[in-house]
């Protein structure tokens, strides 16, 4: 009886490793916690990125257990792998909600993977915490938006590419992959560009599929498109691991910043690990957080990481980097578990009201705050070069937080529509 029971116990906690869940196995312990879904893509194209988020999510849960958990209860990870499958996002959504009973969820990095989700999260009443910039042209009552709208990254890069200090560009290349972030933030970019009175002459699109490897004939064309005679600059919104044959074409094709300037949206510190970067630097990055930011509430996030990396073993454990989303990560964990005390409760219709006016020292440097209606988080920008050593010099930053606007001024219509999701 004994060997059947230890065996039956030993069936059930392998199912549970499997399913990628930490959970308990009784309910009755399960009860005694509070659930956290984590919903990255682990393999796939999207693993590149969203490997360290996950990462993020466990050393935050692991830091707030140790100061008492929350409410007086520990957090409990449960992780899924939706493996760069955007319709499988959906289908982890509904069994962390349904299945798992996560009373959270912090997850996704493509918006085609926030965008298959939601029907879900509107449907189970569930919450998650979205940590990746973005297109905007959203508003949702069961997200919180902890990356940057469009006027807290794209449009200050472009702006400040067309500074003298950001060399006076004139021309653009436009170059993403081919899905709704690109494609709607690059909408939003020409009408912009439009504005200043930058003709469609003067303005190159191009897109690649998700894992293209192959940037010759692109490059190629780009050095031709820069070559007629007015300073041109690349804005880039490609994701995942086609950044690294992108930027190692770059550097064999041998055009400098200085000649043609790219500043991306979605390379960090971590996607140029893979990359030599000596060819790439004085390329750009628009974020709202780098690693190189000096002062103490970052000195104590980045050696918390490190930490975390060494003690779970992570691959290269002595040389892991933080970044946007990470930062992103980690501010939308502390954020919740302030809302739930505030609330006294989990529950979904009481935590998105106490999330209003939420606020912390992040590790940017600035005081976060969660906007009172709109679900996004006042962020400062900044604007970094690509540094030999595969970090980021700081060469431009907003004097503080800068309020998201999640409808873009320069998309006709949106000076309409309400400034709060609707309930």
């Amino acid at each position: 009886m004994l060997r059947r029971h230890f065996l039956k116990l030993l069936s059930l906690t392998a199912a549970s490793v499997s399913l990628g869940t930490l959970a308990l196995p009784t309910p009755v312990q399960a009860a005694e916690t509070i659930k956290v879904g984590i919903l990255h893509s682990l393999s796939g194209t999207m693993a590149i990125s969203e490997t360290a988020l996950k990462e993020t999510a466990l050393m935050t849960i692991e830091e707030i257990n140790s100061q008492g958990g929350v409410l007086g209860k520990k957090l409990e990870p449960v992780i899924v792998d939706p493996a760069s499958n955007w319709p499988l996002f959906a289908e982890k959504a509904r069994q962390l909600l349904s299945k798992d009973k996560v009373d959270v969820v912090f997850g996704c990095w493509t918006s085609v993977s926030r965008k298959s989700v939601l029907p879900v999260f509107k449907e189970l009443n569930g919450l998650l915490f979205y940590p990746v910039q973005y297109e905007g042209e959203e508003l949702e009552k069961n997200v919180f938006y902890t990356g940057a709208a469009p006027n807290q990254q794209a449009i200050p890069a472009v702006e400040y590419l067309m500074s003298e200090d950001g060399g006076s560009a004139t021309r653009f290349v436009l170059l993403g992959t081919d899905y709704v972030y690109p494609r709607t933030t690059n909408k939003i970019l020409r009408a912009f560009l439009t504005s200043k009175g930058v003709g469609e002459a003067d303005i190159m699109e191009e897109y690649t599929p998700f894992g293209h490897g192959d940037y010759q004939t692109i490059i190629a064309k780009i050095k031709k498109f820069a070559s007629e005679g007015k300073k041109t600059a690349v804005i880039s919104t490609i994701n995942g691991d086609s950044n690294v044959p992108f930027y190692k074409e770059l550097g064999n094709a041998g055009l400098k910043a200085t000649d043609v300037p790219v500043v991306a949206f979605s390379v960090g510190e971590e996607e140029l690990r893979g990359v030599d970067t000596k060819p790439l630097v004085g390329h750009l990055a628009s974020w709202n957080y780098f690693m190189s930011l000096k002062n103490p509430v970052n000195d104590q996030f980045t050696k918390m990481y490190k930490d975390w990396a060494v003690k779970n073993k992570l691959p290269a454990a002595d040389k892991v980097v933080t970044n946007d989303p990470m930062e992103a990560t980690y501010i939308g964990l502390h954020l919740w578990k302030q809302a739930v005390e505030k609330a006294k409760s989990t529950e979904v219709d009481k935590v998105i009201p106490a999330m209003a006016g939420q606020s912390m020292k992040a590790p940017s440097g600035f005081e976060i705050k969660m906007d009172e209606r709109n679900h996004h988080l006042h962020k400062p920008v900044f604007i970094g070069e690509v540094k030999g050593d595969g970090q980021f010099n700081v060469v431009w930053k907003t004097p503080g937080p800068v309020r998201a606007a999640p409808w873009s001024p320069y998309i006709p219509g949106n000076e309409k529509k309400s400034d709060a999701p609707s309930q």
